[in-house]
């Protein structure tokens, strides 16, 4: 088989929440997971990226394990291939690098073992296997995405026309989403939860329709999750405090954190940038953008060449 062949997957990063979008809203970023596959003897990952090269080099891989479990259950066998993977997906710090897995493990059962899946039945699995459809919905269509998750049904919606300026905040350190989890309160009451629905509900309006200020109000008016995981990331108040002064309309804790996400009124990003750099001189300051593509896949199924 000739390189040009060679099966290659891309999947963007992706940011949940936006504050107030508990584990239904998600938007896809400009980092990548990406892969590229050819035939071998026995599974073999190659990892590019300093990161990756903690986990395991066989089929044992997580990415190549969920692609032989999502194969299996089309009774399907994958080929064995010597796959590469890079990635610019920070691990652990809620920029959805467990998601970009899932979706490319999928994208490669569904290429390698010639599934034919459509996207909203790769968004269904993925949901499944996330436990929410917020971050794997926009590592699949790209933009940004509503999901439902009720039961093992899933429904998403995607808008590619919003037009975003961003700045991830992310710092050295992980944060497991399991810690992130267990700071929430199990119960919230009636009227609580409505108003926290209300906020949610108003943040995707403002959203569509282009109301920064209103959208970035809303932001800070989370009820469900960024009240408690404060105690976790501690840079989220600076943030919230420091970035308006800078030409930010709206910052929000990306996923369970501990990265922090900064919706910037345009052509201010290198100012908001500059000025929080010199509060937060310990972390990485990356201007991103909205990925609108989703998942891409070049190349053949092998058993198809």
């Amino acid at each position: 088989m000739m390189e040009s062949e060679m099966l290659q997957i891309k999947v963007p990063a992706s940011t949940a929440n936006l504050g107030p979008g508990f584990d239904s809203i998600g938007l896809s970023l400009s980092l990548y997971l990406e892969l590229q596959a050819s035939p071998a003897e026995k599974w073999e990952v190659i990892p590019l990226s300093e990161e990756l090269k903690a986990f395991p080099a066989d089929e044992s891989n997580f990415i190549i394990a969920t692609a032989l479990q999502v194969a299996k259950q089309y009774n399907k066998e994958l080929p064995p291939c010597r796959v590469t993977v890079a990635s610019e997906i920070p691990l652990a710090r809620g920029l959805g690098s467990s998601a970009s897995a899932i979706v490319a493990a999928i994208e490669l059962a569904d290429a390698l073992g010639e599934l034919c899946l459509t996207k909203e039945e790769k968004f269904i699995i993925a949901t499944n296997m996330e436990g929410h459809p917020d971050n794997v919905g926009a590592s699949i269509f790209g933009g940004l995405v509503v999901g439902c998750q009720l039961g093992e049904e899933a429904d998403v919606e995607v808008i590619h026309s919003v037009d975003l300026e961003l700045l991830a905040i992310i710092p050295n350190e992980e944060l497991l989403t399991k810690a992130a989890r267990d700071v929430l309160p199990a119960v919230m009451p009636f009227a609580e939860a409505v108003a926290a629905g209300a906020v949610s509900n108003l943040l995707v309006a403002a959203l569509l329709t282009g109301n920064d200020k209103l959208a970035g109000k809303m932001m800070s008016l989370d009820k469900y999750h960024q009240p408690y995981r404060k105690q976790l990331v501690p840079h989220l108040e600076l943030i919230e405090k420091e970035a308006p002064l800078l030409g930010a309309y709206g910052v929000a804790l990306s996923g369970a954190g501990p990265t922090v996400l900064c919706f910037i009124e345009k052509g201010k990003t290198e100012a908001v940038k500059a000025g929080l750099q010199k509060l937060l001189p310990g972390m990485s300051l990356l201007p991103v953008e909205m990925d609108k593509e989703g998942a891409v896949v070049k190349g053949k199924s092998y058993t198809s060449i």
